[in-house]
């Protein structure tokens, strides 16, 4: 039975595998019951009872997800060709879906996005992934690095994480604007916070931008700082980095206590490698910094 479970699994995991790796694709019935290799007539069933969402719901939200992300963050990308490759026909028919899942246009998501109905619109999306896609880590996905001091701008994130997606904004406007791109700017993530403290306002992130160059504000409160150079323990993740927390529980309720290591007087940070909407979802890289003494 146990066996059995697993194949199971393994081919409904196989599916979101593939939608992740195909969403220009036709996603239909017929070729995702094949990736799963069950009959078209029960599949669509089975989807849903395992993610708790339909096979087309599913692939919608998907595609609506990396939409609003090129909406938010690539404003050289036009309405029309985010919409065509959100599989819609035409603008209005994109603009009437979207508006009717966030209560926005995309021209005025694009401008002011409201992210609270953003967020509990993908929740569905979500806790279907989480039903079968958990990342699973090993000793041997952690190396030891002795890594440089690196020079950095700093956006800091202070309250309600709900909010961290408009500070997120800015911070990507920012850089823009002082010429710093992710390809020769590293990006970095300090974390000075729980991801779900007790009271949301307690809530801390730092954004970062690698730079050994003078600063350029730009009327957005930017100051410079230092991530310390030293050694750490790195974890790389891969796809679907938007949430790192059990990669961070790995290192520090499991790794740490097991390694014999003793972690160092600074937070646990991670570096972007690659970032969605510029790659997709499941390319997206990122590693995990543990600074050790």
């Amino acid at each position: 039975m146990k066996a059995a479970l697993q194949n199971y699994q393994d081919r409904m995991r196989r599916v979101l595998e593939h939608i992740d790796r195909h969403l220009d694709a036709d996603l239909d019935l017929d070729t995702l019951s094949a990736v799963a290799a069950f009959s078209k007539f029960h599949f669509h069933r089975q989807f849903t009872a395992t993610f708790g969402l339909s096979v087309h719901r599913y692939v919608q939200l998907a595609r609506m997800k990396r939409a609003s992300h090129r909406l938010a963050y690539r404003d050289d990308e036009s309405v029309t060709d985010i919409a065509m490759d959100a599989g819609y026909d035409a603008p209005d028919a994109f603009a009437r879906a979207f508006r009717q899942r966030f209560g926005q246009s995309p021209s005025s998501f694009r401008k002011s996005p409201d992210w609270e109905p953003w967020l509990a619109a993908f929740g569905p999306l979500d806790n279907a992934r989480s039903k079968l896609m958990q990342k699973t880590f090993t000793p041997d996905d952690v190396t030891i690095r002795d890594v440089p001091p690196t020079r950095v701008a700093i956006m800091e994130h202070r309250g309600d994480p709900a909010t961290l997606p408009a500070t997120i904004q800015r911070f990507i406007a920012w850089r823009r604007a002082a010429n710093l791109h992710p390809r020769t700017s590293p990006t970095f993530n300090v974390w000075r916070s729980e991801r779900r403290p007790a009271s949301p306002a307690d809530y801390s992130v730092d954004l970062c931008a690698g730079t050994d160059q003078p600063i350029q504000a730009n009327g957005e409160a930017i100051k410079a700082g230092e991530i310390p150079g030293g050694r750490c323990a790195v974890l790389r993740v891969v796809g679907h980095t938007d949430n790192l927390e059990p990669a961070a529980l790995y290192l520090y309720r499991d790794w740490l206590p097991a390694s014999g290591e003793e972690a160092r007087d600074f937070p646990i940070y991670c570096q972007r490698l690659s970032l969605f909407p510029e790659v997709p979802e499941h390319e997206a890289v990122a590693e995990l910094f543990l600074p050790l003494k």
